[in-house]
């Protein structure tokens, strides 16, 4: 059995302590959340080192179980082929960059919509704007996770994966263009019920894209030669 990397580990065990400190902390009425996750930059509550805490942050157990089981799926291949200091760039850039691409989207929604108004109703009350902004709140390690994704059927895009409920398996790259799809037209889709941050999803892809394709290219340039 492969042995799970040091840096692979070490996310995994991060996100898991402060998903149960976030729940310690509750009993003693701290919301880690509010301080750790990532708020709208025009909001009073926003902290620029709140695009690198928020991807340690999850929403329940769901969201934490699935994010660090694809981190253990495929982060591992992926350092013992980069290294652990290539990886862990790769994984906090890419988790970045989600973070910046859901500020832009949440900006764009806000210039065209929220900007025009003082008062927002959110169903259970109306209050002050500025208020409203401080409700916005981005966590989840699924902006690096789905660079992940990506950088594995980038690296390795004919592996067979097997994916429930298919019954057959499908190729790595296939796998990832379908999820990029998926993201794609759930996040044009705007559904009110749907509180997925799609495009940072779809973020931490792009930012993946972008290191893998300038990594391909300075490698050719080194004449092959690979840098960890």
């Amino acid at each position: 059995m492969m042995q799970m990397p040091k840096v692979t580990k070490n996310i995994i065990i991060i996100n898991v302590l402060l998903f149960f400190g976030t729940i310690v902390a509750k009993s003693y009425n701290i919301d880690l959340t509010q301080y750790l996750g990532l708020h709208f930059f025009l909001a009073s509550d926003f902290n620029p080192a709140q695009l690198i805490t928020y991807m340690f942050m999850h929403g329940g157990w769901g969201h934490l179980f699935f994010n660090m089981f694809a981190v253990w799926m495929f982060g591992r291949t992926l350092e013992q082929v980069w290294g652990p200091r290539r990886f862990l760039f790769y994984y906090v850039a890419c988790g970045i960059g989600a973070g910046l691409i859901q500020e832009a989207v949440q900006f764009i929604e806000y210039q065209s919509v929220l900007s025009n108004y003082t008062m927002v109703n959110t169903g259970m009350g109306t209050i002050p704007m500025d208020q409203y902004l401080n409700l916005i709140n981005t966590v989840g390690a699924s902006g690096a996770v789905y660079a992940i994704l990506l950088g594995f059927g980038m690296l390795f895009p004919n592996t067979p994966m097997f994916i429930f409920p298919l019954p057959v398996p499908i190729k790595a790259k296939y796998f990832v263009i379908g999820y990029a799809l998926i993201e794609l037209w759930s996040g044009f889709s705007n559904n009110p019920n749907d509180n997925v941050a799609h495009f940072a999803h779809l973020g931490g892809m792009i930012f993946g894209f972008i290191l893998i394709t300038y990594w391909k290219k300075k490698n050719r340039n080194n004449n092959g030669t690979y840098y960890n």
